[in-house]
């Protein structure tokens, strides 16, 4: 199906995109806090390294679509402003290591726990059946897009 047949042929593509534009309006009101000190980039970057701890300065890049010196100016601001370490690697020492500071980490935490309020205030609209509904949707939608379950997460430490 082309994206002119999925616009108009309606189905499970329209309820998709409405619940979408909810869900980017809970991003935005939880980022809201952090909008003066963070980017969106660099909140990437703090979720990726919340995520999977610290990685070397190329595998960032790639990981988020930029050239090496593209990232390396963003990551020199987040150091200047305390969001990230940078240390050499111990296996390597051409390769650079980053690592979100504890303010960094907690601006996650903090956003996190922001959309996590949100949401809760979103479902407790909907009866405890539709609750159920919408998060089997929810997990169903995540795991076709390869996203990590909040179990799995758990295990990983986020």
């Amino acid at each position: 199906m082309t994206a002119t047949e999925a616009r108009t042929a309606g189905g499970p593509v329209d309820p998709a995109l409405t619940a979408s534009r909810a869900m980017v309006g809970v991003i935005a009101r939880s980022l809201a806090g952090i909008a003066d000190t963070v980017s969106l980039p660099q909140f990437r970057v703090l979720v990726l390294l919340a995520s999977q701890g610290p990685s070397r300065m190329g595998d960032l890049a790639h990981r988020l679509g930029l050239h090496q010196s593209s990232f390396s100016r963003t990551a020199d601001r987040m150091e200047a402003a305390g969001l990230i370490t940078r240390r050499p690697s111990p296996g390597s020492r051409r390769e650079v290591l980053i690592e979100a500071t504890d303010e960094g980490l907690k601006h996650v935490d903090d956003v996190t726990e922001a959309r996590r309020r949100d949401i809760a205030a979103i479902m407790e609209r909907l009866t405890a059946a539709e609750q159920a509904q919408v998060a089997a949707g929810f997990e169903l939608f995540a795991r076709a897009a390869g996203e990590p379950s909040v179990a799995d997460g758990l295990l990983l430490g986020l």
